[in-house]
């Protein structure tokens, strides 16, 4: 029953809080992290609880005013809401109780890519990059960039970065798809309007115990990282690029003046890339995905809008809008991150009912 595994969920969650307080596990640094994160992750269920079972004593004693004289009109009319709040609250923990995606703590590879629209499209495609790195700065997360071509207008025709912190493919991986821009380019004489694009791809940081790699299936080459850099980018071969022969995937990183660091960021990319292959097949296979009103996933969904005349940016798969584009584009992407989230959440709600 519900509240069997409730009380089960808040039992642990009282372990916890003694573990954390105990001499042993304050000195082991592993095992405090770790009860530590566990406790985090089931305090959203506890506190919840704690207002369900609030509210559970509040129903019984307002069934008792039922049997006062004068009392059972306005006992009728509080009973009525204290049953809607419980029916809601029992909708949301059934929800929190749903196994949690296992890729929501996962660091993420985020790739961005200018689309239609040639040097306004590779513009952008530097703007959202630049988003992103932003918002992860705000967010206290680490970054450390894969890839990167830029074009000589500041703009980036590709551009693949590693972002490391807790939580980042939960708050993420809804940027998926096409975002699209409308603002007249500063090269455009006449004033015109220009549409262009960029497709942004979130992908699981995956490890080598997520995903079986075979060294045999690899093929490395090292070659000169092209552009500026100094001596060593024209006299060693520091770049490396590795060809995944089954899926005939290729990567290359030229970001580190290091060969082997360049191999080590390659490899989280060729992983990450593989696993989305693989989890793609699977979706394809599956019913319909539980985040379907928050959009697929899929890089070539037109996601976004973001419209410079009139300082607006839309979210077409929620239908959500804010008129902060510049606040956006300067990294603050928590309200309409928290808008997808909470979609999202509706729609699990939905398919508990």
């Amino acid at each position: 029953m519900l509240t069997d595994k409730l009380a089960n969920v808040e039992k642990r969650y009282l372990e916890l809080e003694k573990q954390l307080s105990s001499a042993t596990v304050i000195n082991d640094r592993a095992k405090f992290t770790e009860y530590a994160k566990e406790l985090s992750s089931l305090k959203a269920i506890v506190d919840l609880y704690r207002t369900y079972k609030s509210v559970l004593r509040e129903i019984d004693d307002t069934e008792g005013m039922m049997e006062e004289e004068g009392m059972r009109e306005l006992a009728a009319v509080e009973l009525e809401e204290l049953k809607e709040q419980k029916t809601t609250l029992t909708r949301e923990l059934e929800v929190l109780l749903m196994p949690k995606d296992p890729m929501d703590d996962k660091n993420i590879i985020m790739e961005v890519r200018a689309g239609t629209g040639g040097d306004e499209a590779a513009l952008f495609a530097g703007d959202l990059f630049r988003m992103y790195l932003r918002y992860a700065e705000r967010q206290g997360w680490k970054t450390e960039i894969i890839e990167a071509d830029p074009t000589g207008l500041g703009g980036y025709k590709e551009a693949v970065v590693n972002i490391i912190g807790q939580g980042a493919y939960s708050r993420l991986k809804f940027e998926s798809g096409t975002h699209r821009v409308q603002r007249v380019p500063k090269t455009e004489a006449s004033g015109r309007i220009h549409t262009s694009a960029a497709t942004v791809a979130v992908l699981p940081e995956v490890e080598e115990v997520d995903i079986h790699i075979n060294e045999n299936d690899l093929t490395f080459e090292a070659f000169r990282a092209g552009g500026a850099g100094g001596q060593n980018v024209n006299k060693v071969s520091s770049a490396v690029r590795i060809i995944h022969i089954p899926t005939g995937t290729v990567v290359e990183c030229r970001e580190e003046r290091s060969q082997l660091q360049n191999r080590v960021k390659a490899m989280k990319l060729l992983r990450s890339r593989i696993y989305e292959v693989e989890e793609e097949r699977l979706r394809k296979t599956r019913e319909s995905s539980r985040r379907i009103m928050v959009g697929t996933g899929d890089r070539s969904e037109k996601i976004r809008t973001y419209n410079f005349p009139q300082n607006r940016i839309t979210d077409h798969r929620v239908g959500f809008t804010t008129h902060r584009l510049a606040e956006v584009l300067d990294g603050d992407l928590n309200e309409l991150i928290d808008a997808l989230a909470t979609a999202d959440r509706a729609a699990k709600l939905a398919k508990v009912e």
